[in-house]
């Protein structure tokens, strides 16, 4: 499955998205980098800042990661807005 959202996400690099993983915890920012492990989210809002100083080695052009392994869905916030 992890190949499935890997596929999904590096396709959609730049893109905003919902993540959720399979916990319920929910993420939403814009995908900026994909690995074979993690997909690289960049928050949006005020509170990206404040993500960039909790994942300090990440920084926040490099977004926070979350695990391939730990993603139950991923959909474009694009089509939650008109």
């Amino acid at each position: 499955m992890g190949e499935n959202y890997y596929k999904m996400c590096h396709e959609n690099i730049g893109k905003t998205v919902y993540i959720t993983e399979q916990c319920g915890k929910r993420h939403y920012g814009r995908i900026v980098r994909v690995d074979r492990d993690h997909v690289y989210l960049q928050p949006l809002g005020r509170r990206g800042f404040s993500y960039g100083g909790f994942y300090g080695g990440y920084g926040y052009n490099w977004g926070y990661p979350i695990a391939l392994g730990a993603i139950a869905g991923v959909a474009l916030a694009s089509l939650f807005f008109w």
